[in-house]
């Protein structure tokens, strides 16, 4: 098998969308780092499955809402692999509840997991990508984050944060050869959604114009071609079946 050059970090990959990523970007021959928290067996068995066929991926424990855990996960992947080509930000928990019910515990929770570590990892990533003059950053924001989601604020807040800050940081780094993108997906199954009662998912696939739910592999196909592409940055993608559409 031949190994690609480029070197991947996934945030939040034991599980889901990540874990969904990581599979089809190690499956491609690229040099996965597989990030985890709290997963470590998941993380454990999705390491030795794919080296058992051939795959190259390693996996880092770090809590990605600490500056300082982010800090080792970046120093790593440059000891293990030399550098980092793709960074994808993809970790993060959801949330749901009334906005009169929110307590600043819940609010604070959201904004420090799901959007300060997407500040902490990729600026500790953009000091060595501007270095090298080539990068590419990829962020897992959510179709709640283009038209907002009830009951969900906090978490359609960070989102909608994580799209302003992928277009503004893509005109800055462009220059250095860096591109920044974010993919806004649909509703998904994953565990995240576990939450949504099978009623009201069924309600949901008929919004659908495409008439079903989206699977994480949807996603990783998004995320991999934003890997190998070229020309794009600065740009909000949204597989969600057409049940958005801007």
């Amino acid at each position: 098998m031949i190994i690609m050059s480029k070197n991947i970090i996934v945030t939040g990959g034991s599980r889901g969308i990540g874990e969904a990523i990581v599979r089809m970007l190690a499956e491609s021959g690229y040099n996965v780092i597989l990030n985890y928290n709290k997963s470590e067996d998941l993380a454990n068995n999705i390491k030795e499955e794919l080296k058992n066929k051939g795959y190259n991926i390693e996996i880092f424990k770090a809590d990605v809402s600490k500056r300082e855990e982010c800090k080792k996960l970046v120093d790593y992947s440059i000891e293990k692999f030399g550098n980092i080509d793709v960074l994808i930000n993809n970790a993060g928990i959801s949330q749901i509840k009334m906005f009169t019910d929110l307590t600043d515990d819940d609010w604070n929770n959201m904004i420090q997991t799901n959007l300060n570590s997407v500040f902490y990892m990729t600026q500790e990533v953009a000091h060595h990508m501007i270095k090298q003059h080539n990068g590419n950053i990829i962020n897992i924001s959510s179709v709640w984050g283009l038209v907002g989601g009830s009951c969900e604020v906090h978490y359609s807040t960070v989102k909608a944060a994580i799209n302003g800050f992928t277009k503004a940081l893509a005109k800055e780094l462009g220059p250095s050869n860096i591109k920044v993108n974010a993919i806004a997906p649909g509703i998904i199954n994953t565990d995240m959604n576990k939450e949504i009662d099978k009623e009201d998912m069924e309600n949901l696939k008929n919004e659908i114009p495409l008439g079903k739910i989206g699977q994480p592999t949807d996603i990783a196909r998004c995320a991999k071609w934003l890997v190998e592409d070229e020309f794009t940055t600065g740009q909000i993608i949204s597989p969600n079946g057409g049940w958005v559409i801007i």
